[in-house]
């Protein structure tokens, strides 16, 4: 009986490890020609994310976020601010956990913790403009940063 339990937990385990990197392989992002060429343009490589009658901005700096937020984002009013600040709170949130985790996620790509906090309100352009620069990280780097798939409809 002891050995029933033991043999039964390690095919938990195996389970498990399968199970895992089977989610991981599932995000298929259908990502189209005309995207990858947004990801890779060049021209443009900082967008400053600023509402000017606030002190609050966001400078990123990445090649492609630029070319992308124009030709590929939907467009502003698609979304109402509401749905852009709950999004950005979970995304600000899952991505400052991996910048303070850089043994475990690419310091590379998470650089800089996010000051973003839910009882200031920073306007739709920059709640816009950072919603935006997480689904094209996320979709160029194919990471996760939430519960959400980083689709574009």
């Amino acid at each position: 009986m002891k050995y029933l339990i033991y043999i039964l937990g390690f095919f938990f385990f195996l389970w498990s490890c399968s199970s895992t990197q089977k989610a991981e392989e599932v995000m298929d992002l259908n990502i189209s020609e005309e995207e990858k060429q947004a990801f890779n343009a060049k021209g443009e490589d900082t967008v400053r994310i600023a509402d000017d009658s606030t002190e609050y901005e966001i400078i990123i700096i990445d090649p492609g976020f630029y070319s992308w937020l124009n030709s590929i984002a939907k467009p502003r009013g698609y979304y109402s601010q509401h749905f852009l600040e709950n999004r950005n709170q979970i995304y600000v949130i899952n991505w400052n956990q991996r910048v303070l985790n850089p043994f475990r996620y690419d310091s590379n790509l998470y650089e800089m913790q996010i000051d973003y906090q839910s009882n200031i309100d920073y306007g739709y352009e920059v709640n816009y403009k950072l919603y935006n620069y997480f689904l094209y990280f996320q979709r160029k780097y194919r990471q996760r940063l939430g519960p959400f798939y980083p689709r574009l409809n």
